[in-house]
Order: structure tokens, then C-alpha cells, then sequence
């Protein structure tokens, strides 16, 4: 028996790639300030390093999330949805978190974070009940 979540697998992607750029915006200022271990100081480099850190925090508890809503067949077509705006959320989030005239994308990342979490865990508690 073969078991396809293509929305899971796909956001799974989406986050693999997200991760892999805020890591190496990490790395541009690593290379560019020669710093090896931490933050060294640099206060662009704390911030990007939150960001990755925070995206890490936060996107396992939503693929979970998405993943057990798709295998009980609860996804429907508003699923994918809600994933890419997640996504497209973060990606502002780790903008904005360089400040500057991009740091409206923090509070959004942040708020559409939140408001993702707690969606779809009430979404979770009606698919197990019943009530989805």
C-alpha cells in the first residue's frame, strides 16, 4: 500500500529550500566578517542566525501538522494553501529580520506563524473528533 502526501512533501521541499537560503545568508556574513563559531558580535549575523533558528523552531510543528491532516484525509484543497502561505511567510520573516525597509516582514512572518500553529492544531482537534 502505497501512502502519497504530495501537500506534505511539497511544503517538506519548500522547506528544505528555505532552510538552505537562510543558512546561507548566515554564511555571507560569516565569510564577509570572518567569524566562525556564534555570532561574534555582529549584530546582521544574530539576526540572520534567529531567523534560521526560529524557522527551525517553528516549520517542524506545522509539517507535522499538515502531514497527519493530509493522512486522514482532512487535507482537502485548502491544505496546500495554508502551506504556502506559511512558507511564503517565513521567507518574509527572514527578511525582515535584517531590519531596515523590509522589517514589516518580520511582525507578518511572526503573525502568520502563529496564526498557522494555532489554525491547524483546531484543525487536527476537529479532523480527530470528528467535527472536520
Amino acid at each position: 500500500m502505497t501512502i502519497l502526501l504530495p501537500t506534505t512533501l511539497c511544503m517538506a521541499a519548500a522547506a528544505a529550500i528555505i532552510n538552505f537560503w537562510l543558512a546561507l545568508r548566515c554564511g555571507q556574513v560569516r565569510a564577509k566578517e570572518k567569524v566562525s563559531v556564534g555570532h561574534g558580535g555582529n549584530e546582521m549575523l544574530e539576526r540572520r542566525m534567529r531567523a534560521q533558528l526560529n524557522f527551525a523552531e517553528n516549520t517542524p510543528w506545522v509539517l507535522a501538522l499538515i502531514a497527519l491532516l493530509e493522512l486522514a484525509g482532512k487535507g482537502g484543497s485548502w491544505l496546500p494553501w495554508v502551506g504556502a502561505v506559511y512558507m511564503a511567510s517565513r521567507v518574509a520573516h527572514g527578511l525582515g529580520m535584517d531590519g531596515g525597509s523590509l522589517e514589516k516582514g518580520r511582525g507578518l512572518g511572526v503573525m502568520v506563524t502563529m496564526l498557522t500553529q494555532l489554525g491547524l492544531a483546531a484543525a487536527g482537534v476537529m479532523a480527530a473528533t470528528g467535527h472536520l
